[in-house]
């Protein structure tokens, strides 16, 4: 099942699906390690839609427009 960042559960872990914001913004993300087929774990939502992810051992805070551009899934245990 695809979803929005936002819409994760706090803890699990999610494979990036897509990427769809401005290309600068995507650009950013994909020096931060925040690609297609990266998996990130949803650490902590706020109310305003701000999420923090930790992707390859660092975390991020991401605004609410970023989390609405990126699609995810579940991550398979297997992955």
């Amino acid at each position: 099942m695809i979803m929005k960042l936002y819409e994760g559960e706090i803890g699990k872990t999610y494979i990036v699906y897509s990427v769809m914001v401005r290309d600068a913004i995507t650009r950013r993300l994909e020096a931060l390690g925040v690609n297609e087929l990266t998996p990130v774990t949803l650490m902590n939502k706020k109310g305003s839609g701000t999420v923090i992810i930790k992707v390859r051992g660092t975390r991020l805070a991401l605004g609410r427009r970023i989390s609405e551009g990126i699609e995810i899934r579940e991550a398979v245990e297997h992955e």
